[in-house]
């Protein structure tokens, strides 16, 4: 009884000890488990919240943000695991979000016959000789990005192309979108000639006094004659563009993205949305996309069958099709933006027509409006922009109030009458303020176009913030760099942010920074519907963000485009960059 018994005492002193032994390492796993996983310290941390607007440290457990502060209290939740990033004074911010952009079609743009920052038409045609070389097994030479100031009344002739590549057909895309530049090959491919009639919202350019075709295309109906007559991009090649799209975005801090021309057909890389689950599924998207599904203007209500159809599919961690693109007009150069009155260089009295008449436009916006879409408008002309808030007014006054949050992009000309009505309508302003400098599109082919008195109503952001209307920014790159930096520092200056030399346009239209950043974060967070998990720096919001090598606040406004971005992170994982923060070279400008 006496060994049973000792040795009953050494087995429960064993068992104790063993127990307890057992609590220590649950202990120390749960308080390894409260420690985090990434801590920036030593920093400027820009938070765009208004309750805590700096800080100096960030930590980072499992994808979210769970401690915003000071260093002291950042450093208390280092463990053995977690990696320690001194920021060194440098600026941490929330990842940028581009509220209207086209990464696939940019991608593609540049993969192929790029003429991005060529200026002038000789080089132009020595890089179409280039891509003539390079390309020698296609059946056709795909590119773009050429500029209309460049050609007289912005529109292009087929004979510069027929004299570098007469055979092969040449197909290139204006840096707007807007127009394609082709040569009689591709002409011919698509059975245009001078019998040809217009198309309905579209136009076949022709030589002055003649009915031949001179070698321009107007708008997407004209523009797709030749576009649908060429073989479709492989699933290959859409990959590799929304790779290099995605990677040209994150290079400069951004994150999140409204892709603002989600087609469901068509022989064009705009028709986007497999691509973007293709990459998720394998594990390699490193944005969060809000797609915008485009409406046909070539059809009617019937569509939106398929609509509703594509925003099921269109449905997953890191893609959502909540919201409907409605291409209202064109653009003011070459005369198809909408207008309320004439063009002051026409004098037919020409004001551009909008792509869906009023009426059909109400019934289209209070249907999708019911149907919880959000709407995004294309709208460049005042007629349009009119035109797009009267089909918002009549949709709410059936419907009721939705929080749908619409919005109207590009919104380059204004009647002054309709900039309180934003705000009254709770509909969003969605500019690209890279654009508003007097640059020669508005000096020598927008002015000309509108006269002095019109043009001082040309894309107005102070007005429509101090109207009380929520102002986003996106970059509609390719039409236009992706880097959120030159967008913010033309808000803010009103000049070419990579000279500094033109003269203010229109001065007293300029912006602050902190407005400008919070347009770049929380509102396109907001109108991409994440504003509760992402746009700020929050505890509880996912870790999208970016280190800038400079503090935007101790800059002058004409250098800010010239700070650098040196790492982004989604859901706290590098996209872009190098934890020691050291700088990487840049895919494209």
């Amino acid at each position: 009884m006496l060994i049973n018994a000792q040795f009953s005492v050494a087995k429960f002193m064993a068992l104790a000890s063993l127990s307890v032994l057992l609590g220590c390492n649950e202990s120390e796993d749960a308080a390894t488990e409260l420690k985090a996983g990434i801590v920036f310290h030593s920093g400027r941390v820009y938070t765009v919240n208004e309750r805590q607007p700096w800080a100096s440290a960030i930590a980072i457990r499992r994808e979210k943000i769970v401690y915003v502060g000071d260093d002291e209290g950042a450093l208390k939740l280092v463990g053995p695991d977690t990696r320690v990033v001194d920021l060194a004074g440098k600026m941490l911010l929330p990842g940028f979000q581009d509220a209207h952009v086209h990464p696939i079609e940019a991608g593609m743009a540049y993969l192929s016959c790029s003429l991005h920052g060529l200026t002038s038409i000789a080089e132009y045609l020595k890089a179409l000789e280039t891509c003539d070389r390079s390309f020698p097994e296609s059946t056709f030479v795909d590119g773009g990005g050429w500029t209309m100031d460049l050609f007289p009344n912005g529109l292009p002739d087929k004979k510069l192309i027929d004299s570098v590549i007469p055979a092969r057909p040449v197909i290139l895309k204006s840096a707007t979108g807007h127009q394609l530049w082709v040569n009689s090959a591709a002409l011919e491919m698509a059975g245009i000639d001078a019998e040809s009639v217009d198309p309905p919202r579209g136009r076949i350019d022709r030589y002055p006094g003649s009915t031949v075709p001179s070698g321009s295309l107007q708008e997407n109906s004209a523009m797709n004659l030749v576009l649908d007559a060429r073989p479709p991009y492989s699933e290959e090649q859409m990959i590799a563009a929304l790779q290099f799209g995605q990677f040209y975005l994150n290079q400069y801090g951004v994150t999140s993205v409204q892709d603002a021309l989600l087609k469901l057909d068509g022989n064009e890389a705009y028709v986007g949305g497999p691509t973007y689950i293709a990459l998720e599924n394998s594990g390699n998207l490193t944005l969060k996309v809000s797609g915008a599904i485009v409406w046909n203007t070539d059809l009617g209500v019937e569509q939106i069958s398929r609509i509703l159809l594509a925003r099921e599919r269109f449905n997953t961690r890191r893609l959502k099709a909540r919201s409907v693109k409605i291409w209202l007009d064109g653009v003011i150069e070459v005369h198809t933006a909408a207008l309320l009155d004439p063009y002051s260089d026409k004098e037919d009295g020409t004001t551009g027509k909008l792509l869906i008449p009023p009426k059909m436009l109400s019934e289209v916006i209070t249907k999708l409006d019911a149907l919880d879409f959000q709407i995004h408008f294309h709208a460049i002309g005042d007629a349009a922009i009119r035109a797009s808030l009267d089909a918002i007014e009549i949709a709410r006054s059936i419907n009721g109030e939705k929080d749908n949050r619409h919005h109207i992009s590009h919104i380059q000309l204004f009647n002054p009458a309709d900039i309180p009505r934003f705000a009254e309508l709770n509909v969003a302003a969605n500019f690209q303020p890279y654009w508003a400098w007097a640059d020669k599109f508005i000096t020598k082919l927008t002015i000309p176009k509108l006269g002095e008195e019109r043009s001082q109503w040309l894309y107005p952001i102070k007005s429509l913030l101090d109207s009380g209307a929520l102002i986003v920014f996106g970059s509609d790159w390719f039409v236009s760099s992706g880097n959120p930096l030159l967008g913010i520092e033309t808000a803010i200056t009103r000049r070419d942010p990579l000279t500094n030399e033109s003269e203010p346009f229109l001065d007293h239209q300029r912006i602050g920074l902190a407005a400008a950043l919070k347009a770049y974060t929380i509102n396109s967070a907001y109108i991409n519907f994440t504003e509760d998990e992402t746009g700020s720096i929050e505890v509880g919001k996912q870790a999208d963000l970016t280190v800038l090598d400079k503090n935007l606040f101790d800059l002058k406004s004409s250098e800010i485009s010239e700070a650098s971005v040196l790492l982004t992170l989604l859901d706290g994982e590098r996209v872009y960059g190098q934890w020691s923060l050291k700088p990487l070279g840049k895919t494209a400008p």
